[in-house]
């Protein structure tokens, strides 16, 4: 087991804060060994298939459970604003223009049908919850990884968690889109051991239809992190009818083949298991009728990739 020197932090990293909508610990998937995934909140990107559409906005959220909802009453009769009006079939709808997210109708909700996604934390309110699994981490060789959202979206209290637990023996990764000025990257690089860096699609016009942004900044950022030696692993989600054509697989395959360095390449199959969490925003999901790749379909794209001299593996494992 490593042993670690209790390392006073200055107060004002410490103070420094960020909005959070999700601490998992235990996550066995962002990174090596047992880890704890902090999903920070806002991404630059609007991907169809987003499995996270709590983590687009920056902005705190009210969720609504409709499934646990008794149409009772009681959260728009502590609703101040008004946001909150009924709907012909006795339910309730949330006008997202006049909610303030004050939080009241959250309390209120006997039912807990009413949840608010995005909490204010210090680098030092986080830290001290990566903490408490320093021992599976020593044990296990995990550690911790930024996610979202998009971490670098936030990067004055992405650069203080960083520098935290790097001085904390802590191993870092950050999951990214890669979608950031370099000068953004640069101020925290140093402080990542491991960047799970997405590709999504290659032909950039595609690429700007089904996420909302080029993909030259994010190759470019590619390119560069590989040169200067950093570890990376490439991600692919595998989204049917979007980028699992032969054409998009192979050109990925060519990209990463041309990179400084060798990297890992983790395909990842797409589900619709966030679809629900669509309805909770009031947020409509593009891609309701799609259906996940198969395992043979999975196989065949590993094999491609794999034939051109790559690394593969089927869901990150």
């Amino acid at each position: 087991m490593t042993r670690r020197k209790s390392r006073p932090q200055p107060s004002l990293t410490r103070s420094v804060s960020g909005v959070v909508f999700d601490i998992q610990r235990f996550s066995i998937h962002d990174g090596p060994g047992i880890r704890t995934t902090i999903f920070l909140k806002g991404c630059p990107l609007h991907c169809e298939w987003c499995h996270n559409p709590e983590g687009i906005s920056t902005a705190r959220e009210v969720m609504f459970w409709e499934a646990r909802c008794m149409r009772c009453g009681t959260c728009q009769s502590f609703c101040a604003q008004n946001a909150i009006l009924p709907t012909p079939d006795g339910g309730y709808f949330t006008d997202r223009e006049r909610c303030v997210v004050c939080g009241e109708c959250v309390g209120a909700c006997p039912y807990a049908a009413r949840e608010i996604s995005g909490r204010e934390m210090t680098v030092g309110d986080v830290v001290a919850q990566i903490e408490k699994d320093i021992v599976f981490y020593d044990e296990s060789g995990g550690g911790v990884t930024f996610s979202g959202g998009e971490p670098l979206l936030q990067p004055l209290f992405l650069a203080g968690l960083l520098n935290t637990c790097r001085e904390r023996e802590i191993h870092t990764a950050i999951d990214t889109t890669g979608f950031a000025k370099p000068r953004t990257i640069d101020a925290v690089r140093h402080s990542v051991d491991l960047f799970l860096y997405d590709l999504k699609l290659m032909d950039d016009e595609a690429h700007q239809k089904h996420t909302g942004v080029s993909n030259e900044l994010i190759l470019c950022n590619l390119r560069w992190l590989s040169a200067e030696g950093h570890r990376i692993v490439i991600r692919v989600p595998i989204i049917p009818g979007i980028n699992d054509s032969e054409e998009n697989i192979v050109r990925t395959g060519e990209f990463v083949l041309d990179l400084a360095q060798e990297h890992q390449v983790d395909i990842l199959p797409y589900h619709n298991t966030a679809e629900d969490k669509y309805k909770r925003f009031d947020k409509e999901y593009r891609l309701h009728a799609l259906i996940a790749p198969q395992p043979e379909e999975m196989h065949r794209i590993a094999a491609t990739l794999h034939g051109l001299g790559l690394h593969v593996t089927i869901g990150g494992q």
